[in-house]
């Protein structure tokens, strides 16, 4: 007990050597907890992260764990990252750009290629969202054009996240940290209800009085910042 203390107390960064694979969960939830912050554990890699987080929700079911996983492609690869993995690193890094100084006790889970890997700054994380609520008038253009800029896929049915479709006065979307798309019902500009869905069927379930939208993609999808990246683009690698 007095050696867990001392890592807690530990500022910086501190090496601890000999902990057998399980223990090194309960040491990394005693150090949470006995320093009442945040933790940071990094994974050599997925699999290992992922264990990590199993074994410290059998040790502290109550602990607030934020998962962090890397990209499952390469940056300027032909192909995206998974929507879901983007997903959870959208929502990892909202709640953190949120969180205060006296948030208590939490866990950050990641591996090495994630933490090399370059994240938007702060304040966007802070400033990209779009906040409504049932009964409210909604500017509806305005919701479309930040779904539009921050990366949400326009499908004819929204089976994962990241993705939106609109149907009249429907608009059906999956952000990023919900568990289940949303959909929502309009008359006009009144936002009638928010409702849960099931993405198989289609049908819905369960009702929110209000919703905070996170962006579906780390890199703005503006105008501006797309004429930026085409610039940047073709002066690094030239014309294609």
């Amino acid at each position: 007990m007095e050696r867990l203390t001392a890592i807690a107390r530990e500022l910086g960064r501190l090496t601890v050597s000999g902990a057998p694979e399980g223990y090194d969960a309960y040491v990394v939830v005693e150090a949470a907890a006995r320093s009442n912050g945040l933790v940071v554990f990094v994974g050599a890699d997925d699999t290992h992260a992922n264990a990590m987080c199993e074994t410290v929700r059998f040790f502290a079911p109550n602990l607030k764990v934020h998962e962090f996983p890397a990209w499952d492609c390469l940056p300027y690869d032909r192909v995206s990252p998974r929507s879901d993995i983007e997903s959870r690193r959208l929502a990892t890094l909202a709640s953190l750009a949120a969180r205060g100084d006296d948030a208590g006790p939490a866990l950050l889970v990641t591996t090495i290629n994630a933490l090399l890997q370059r994240v938007p700054p702060r304040d966007y994380v802070l400033q990209a969202s779009f906040v409504a609520a049932a009964g409210q008038d909604v500017d509806v253009a305005g919701l479309t054009m930040f779904l539009a800029r921050n990366g949400y896929v326009r499908t004819g049915t929204v089976r994962e996240p990241g993705e939106q479709a609109v149907r009249g006065g429907i608009i059906d979307l999956w952000p990023p940290g919900e568990d289940e798309p949303l959909r929502l019902d309009f008359f006009g500009d009144r936002l009638e209800t928010i409702r849960t869905f099931n993405a198989g069927t289609q049908l819905s379930h369960g009702t929110l009085n209000r919703i905070t939208l996170l962006p579906a993609s780390e890199a703005p999808l503006d105008s501006a910042s797309i004429s930026r990246f085409r610039t940047g683009y073709v002066a690094r690698f030239g014309a294609v």
